[in-house]
């Protein structure tokens, strides 16, 4: 297994969009994500650590204008608090071991996938195809990803 962590030589190449995100809970604005339309085969990893957070095949259009998905690939790696910021009680999701902001969980999902909407900023995330995941150490997770 490997081991996730917050890589500060990581922070250091992140763009100002994506340290706002990731380090500073900011949220980019809806429809400019790079990964919102994105339809290949693979996983998004956290940016920072690296760490598996979400499967091409649990990503859904919900039409919020963020990259949704309807579960994390490996639960462990997805922490999520209550956000009390905005006037509003949110539910946040982190990185458990890159503690990057990713986004926020919403109960208005697919009731037939589970009911949850992660709505995930793009900038916290690399997207790795499924061609790459095998020479990037993440074949363990081949198997939750779509034949193309």
């Amino acid at each position: 297994m490997s081991n996730y962590q917050k890589d500060p030589d990581a922070i250091s190449r992140l763009t100002a969009e994506q340290y706002r995100v990731t380090q500073e809970s900011g949220t980019e604005a809806p429809g400019t994500g790079e990964y919102l339309n994105n339809k290949q085969a693979g996983i998004y990893v956290d940016i920072v650590s690296g760490e598996p957070l979400f499967a091409s095949s649990d990503k859904y259009e919900s039409g919020c204008g963020w990259p949704s998905f309807t579960k994390p690939i490996e639960p462990r790696h997805v922490s999520e608090l209550q956000d009390q910021s905005h006037g509003m009680t949110r539910t946040e999701v982190r990185s458990a071991d890159g503690d990057s902001h990713l986004g926020h969980v919403f109960p208005d999902g697919p009731s037939d996938r589970g009911g949850l909407r992660y709505c995930i900023n793009s900038a916290s995330l690399r997207f790795i195809p499924r061609e790459s995941m095998k020479s990037e150490g993440y074949e363990a997770y081949i198997d939750q990803v779509e034949d193309m």
